[in-house]
C-alpha cells in the first residue's frame, strides 16, 4: 500500500508498505479521504505541534473517511464496501478520565498522525471497530472528512455556551474558524465578527455566517468590537488562529465577565498573556483539547445542513500530490479554504 511520510520539515515522500490482518475487534479500512488540519501544518512547518516535537519519519492525516476492506473476529454490523467516517483518538476506556466522560484527556489516549502513532495518509488502516461512524446515504466521502474537525468545534461550544441574544468574536477564518462561525449562527448568535487577514477567507466567514469581518492588519479588532458594542464588547471570543497577538486579541475585545475560548494551538512553547486586563475584567479563559464523542453530533449537524458546510471545501489534491497540496495550503494560495487529499 502507498504511505505519505513526512520524513522532514516541508518534506514528504511516497513510500511502500504492508498491513496485518486486522486483529480481533478491529475493522480494516480503505482510506479514501483526508482533510488537512491546521495541526498537520504545525508539523509540517515547524516539526512540531506546540510543546510535542515530531519524530521522523510519520504520517500525518486525522480527518479520514472511506470504506470497510475486512472484518477480524468478534466484529459484527459492518460488511466490505460499508462508508464510514474514521475516528483517529484511541482511548483506554477505563482510566479516571475515561470513566468520568473525559475521554479527550485519556491518560493513555493515542491519536493517530502524531509520532508513532501513524496517521491516515496512507491507504489501509485497522482500527477499533468503535472508530467507524457509518455514513448515511448521499454523503460523499470528500465531505465526510468534515466530521472530525466539526466535532472539534462542537466541543468548544460547550465552553463558549452561548446565550440567545449573545454576541461573539471569531479570530482565525481558517476551516476551525468557518466552522465555528456557522456553529454560532446555527446556536443564534445576535451578531458574529470574524477577525481575519486574508481577504478570501473574510468572503468565507460572510458566507458562513460572520455578520461583519474586520481585517486586523487595518483595524484593530477590539477597538472596532467596542465601537460596534457601544463601549461594552462582545460576550464572548474565540480563538481558532492562536497566533499574532489573537490571544491576548480576544482578551480585549469581550465585556466584562466575558468568556474567551482557545481552540487554536499557538507554535510557541509559552504564550504571554495580558493578565491584568483579564484580571480587571474577571474574565473566564477556557482552551479546547479537540473532541469527546461529539463525532455523531458533528454527523447530525452535517448530514442537516450540509450546503451552510460544503463552501468550506474548495480544493482537492490525489496522494501523489500530497509535497504540492501542503504548500499550496502554507502559502493560502488560489482562495484556499479547507483542502483534502483523495487517496482513490
Amino acid at each position: 500500500m502507498r504511505i505519505a511520510e513526512l520524513y522532514a520539515p516541508r518534506q514528504f515522500r511516497l513510500v511502500e508498505g504492508s498491513i496485518p490482518e486486522p486483529g480481533p475487534g478491529e475493522v480494516q479500512v480503505q482510506v479514501a479521504a483526508v482533510g488537512i488540519c491546521g495541526s498537520d501544518l504545525h508539523s509540517y512547518l515547524e516539526g512540531a505541534v506546540g510543546d510535542m516535537p515530531c519524530k521522523y519519519p510519520m504520517v500525518l492525516g486525522h480527518e479520514p473517511a472511506g470504506t470497510v476492506v475486512r472484518t477480524g473476529a468478534g466484529v459484527g454490523g459492518w460488511r466490505p464496501g460499508d462508508r464510514a467516517a474514521f475516528e483517529p483518538a484511541i482511548y483506554c476506556y477505563h482510566c479516571e478520565y475515561c470513566l468520568s466522560g473525559h475521554h479527550n484527556v485519556c491518560a493513555r489516549l493515542r491519536f493517530l498522525s502524531q509520532p508513532e502513532d501513524p496517521g491516515f495518509f496512507r491507504d489501509r488502516v485497522n482500527l477499533p471497530v468503535h472508530n467507524l461512524l457509518a455514513l448515511p446515504p448521499g454523503m460523499s466521502l470528500r465531505d465526510a472528512t468534515m466530521i472530525e474537525p466539526l466535532a472539534v468545534v462542537v466541543h468548544s461550544m460547550k465552553f463558549a455556551a452561548l446565550q440567545t441574544g449573545e454576541t461573539a468574536v471569531v479570530f482565525g477564518a481558517g476551516p476551525i474558524g468557518l466552522f465555528t462561525i456557522a456553529l454560532l449562527r446555527l446556536a443564534g448568535a445576535a451578531r458574529i465578527w470574524a477577525v481575519e487577514p486574508l481577504a478570501h477567507r473574510r468572503d468565507l466567514a460572510r458566507r458562513l455566517g460572520a455578520d461583519a469581518v474586520i481585517d486586523p492588519a487595518a483595524v484593530d479588532p477590539a477597538r472596532q468590537v467596542y465601537a460596534d458594542t457601544g463601549n461594552r464588547g462582545a460576550d464572548l471570543a474565540i480563538d481558532c488562529a492562536a497566533k499574532g497577538g489573537s490571544i491576548n486579541g480576544c482578551i480585549h475585545a469581550v465585556r466584562n465577565a466575558g468568556r474567551v475560548v482557545v481552540t487554536g494551538i499557538p507554535a510557541e512553547i509559552q504564550v504571554a498573556l495580558d493578565f491584568h486586563p483579564m484580571r480587571r475584567k474577571e474574565i473566564t479563559l477556557y482552551n479546547v483539547r479537540r473532541s469527546c464523542h461529539e463525532s455523531h453530533i458533528a454527523l447530525a449537524l452535517l448530514r442537516d445542513h450540509l450546503e451552510r458546510f460544503a463552501p468550506m471545501i474548495t480544493h482537492t489534491a490525489p496522494l501523489e500530490d500530497i509535497a504540492a497540496a501542503f504548500a499550496k495550503f502554507e502559502r493560502y494560495e488560489d482562495g484556499i479554504g479547507k483542502l483534502v487529499v483523495t487517496l482513490e
